[in-house]
C-alpha cells in the first residue's frame, strides 16, 4: 500500500513540474512494460524529457498587441488517421492530428471567410515526395481556448490540387451520406474513454512495479486513492466548452486513471467534427500537463482491467417521436447482418477489448438488449418506458474514426 501511495504523489507532480516528470520517467526507464499497450495505435509511447518552460516568459509575449491580426490554427487529420485495411478505412493512430498557424486579417465568421491552404503531404504520409502538396479546406471554426479571443481553431479536410478528396479524407464520404439523410435529423452522442499515462508509458498514478487495488471503487469515484486526472479532465471540459464543443459530460471510468468525456448530441457531420477537435484539445492539454491520453482500446493487457471504448449513441427524428422504439427495434436485424462490416472499422486492436467480459459482448457475436451493458447494442430503460429515444452502440473502440463510425450507422440503419 505504501508503494501505491507514493505513486499517487508522483502522479500529482506531473500536473505541476515537468522536471519532476522527466525524473520520474528516468527512474522507471529500465522497468519492464510489456503489459502496457500502445498509447494511440500499435506503437508504444517513447519516453521523452520535456523541457521546463518559464510561464512568465510565455505570458509576457502572449500579452503583446497583434495590430488587428488573428491566429487561425488550421487543423487536419494525418495519414495514419485513416489507412486502407482489408477494404476498409482503419484509424491506425487517433493522435495523428496535425496543425499549423495562419495569420489572417480580422476574425472570420464562417469557414468561407478563410482561404484554402496547403501542407507537405510527404511528411504526413499523405502524398509522395515528388508531388507532395495537399490542399486543406476550412470546414468548421471554433474559438481557440489556448490563445483566447479573437483567435480561432479551424478544422480542415484534405484534397489533391485537382480537388479530389485524398484517400485519408473520411469526412468527405461521411458528409455525403449525412446530406442524404438530412431530413431524418440524425443525432449522435459519442462517449470518448481514454487512459492517462505517464511519459514512460505507465498508467498515471499506478505503482511502477505491480498494480493498484482492483477496479470497483474508481468508477465515478472520489478521493486521492481513487481519482487520478480530474484536473486534466476539468481543464479539457472548460476548454471544449469555450471552443463551442457540445460537451455533455465528464466522468472517471472503471479502471484507475481511465476517464471519459461525452460529445453530443450533435447533428450529422458535426459529430465527427466536434469529436476530432475535442481530441485535438486533449492533445494540446497533455503538452501542458505532461502526460499522455491514450486511446488504445485495451491499454492494460495483463490483469482484470476494463478496456476503453467510444460508445456511440444514435437516433433519428422518427426514433425520437412516439412509436420510435419500434423503429429502433427494426434496426437491430440490419445491424446484426452488417456486424462484421462494422467491426472492421470499429477500432484497431478492438478484439482485445471485445472479449465478452468487462461489460462487452464477444467480437464475433451480436446481441442487443434493454439496459444490458454486456450487449453489442444497449437500449435504455427510459427509452423502453417512453416508447421512443435512441440506442447505444457499445462496440466501437476508443481509437475509432468518428466519421467512419457515424457514417456506418447511417448507411446500415437508414439507407
Amino acid at each position: 500500500m505504501a508503494a501505491f501511495v507514493g505513486s499517487v504523489a508522483s502522479a500529482a507532480s506531473l500536473f505541476v513540474a515537468p522536471a519532476t516528470a522527466a525524473a520520474t520517467s528516468s527512474r522507471s526507464a529500465a522497468l519492464p512494460r510489456g503489459r502496457v499497450a500502445a498509447a494511440g495505435g500499435r506503437r508504444a509511447p517513447t519516453m521523452v524529457e520535456r523541457p521546463v518552460v518559464d510561464q512568465a516568459n510565455v505570458d509576457r509575449y502572449a500579452s503583446l498587441p497583434l495590430n488587428g491580426k488573428v491566429f487561425a490554427e488550421y487543423i487536419w487529420l494525418g495519414g495514419k488517421s485513416a489507412v486502407d485495411a482489408n477494404g476498409s478505412k482503419q484509424c491506425v493512430d487517433p493522435d495523428d492530428i496535425r496543425s499549423k498557424t495562419k495569420v489572417v486579417n480580422g476574425v472570420p465568421s464562417s469557414p468561407a471567410d478563410l482561404p484554402s491552404w496547403n501542407f507537405d503531404g510527404s511528411s504526413t504520409g499523405q502524398a509522395p515526395g515528388d508531388d507532395s502538396e495537399v490542399i486543406i479546406r476550412p470546414v468548421a471554426i471554433y474559438p481557440d481556448p489556448f490563445r483566447g479571443s479573437p483567435h480561432v481553431l479551424v478544422l480542415c479536410d484534405c484534397y489533391t490540387p485537382q480537388g479530389e478528396p485524398i484517400p485519408s479524407n473520411t469526412r468527405a464520404p461521411a458528409k455525403a451520406l449525412m446530406d442524404k439523410v438530412e431530413d431524418q435529423k440524425p443525432w449522435f452522442g459519442i462517449e470518448q474513454e481514454y487512459t492517462l499515462l505517464d511519459l514512460d508509458g505507465k498508467p498515471l498514478g499506478w505503482p511502477k512495479m505491480g498494480f493498484p487495488a482492483p477496479q470497483g471503487p474508481y468508477y465515478c469515484g472520489a478521493g486521492a486513492m481513487r481519482a487520478i486526472g480530474r484536473e486534466l479532465a476539468d481543464a479539457h471540459a472548460r476548454a471544449c466548452l469555450y471552443a463551442g464543443i457540445e460537451l455533455s459530460g465528464v466522468n472517471l471510468e472503471v479502471m484507475l486513471s481511465q476517464l471519459e468525456y461525452q460529445v453530443g448530441p450533435c447533428v450529422g457531420i458535426d459529430s465527427g467534427d466536434q469529436m476530432w477537435v475535442a481530441r485535438y484539445i486533449m492533445l494540446r492539454l497533455c503538452e501542458e500537463f505532461n502526460c499522455v491520453a491514450s486511446l488504445h482500446p485495451k491499454p492494460m493487457t495483463e490483469g482484470e482491467w476494463n478496456g476503453a471504448g467510444c460508445h456511440t449513441n444514435f437516433s433519428t427524428e422518427p426514433m425520437r417521436k412516439d412509436g420510435g422504439f419500434e423503429i429502433i427495434k427494426s434496426c437491430m436485424p440490419k445491424l446484426e447482418a452488417a456486424h462484421e462490416k462494422h467491426i472492421a472499422v470499429y477500432g484497431v486492436d478492438n478484439d482485445a477489448r471485445l472479449s465478452g467480459a468487462f461489460e462487452t459482448q464477444a467480437i464475433d457475436k451480436f446481441s442487443w438488449g434493454v439496459a444490458d451493458r454486456g450487449a453489442s447494442i444497449r437500449v435504455g430503460r427510459d427509452v423502453e418506458a417512453a416508447g421512443k429515444g435512441y440506442f447505444e452502440d457499445r462496440r466501437p473502440g476508443s481509437n475509432i474514426d468518428p466519421y467512419v463510425v457515424t457514417a456506418a450507422l447511417v448507411e446500415t440503419c437508414l439507407l
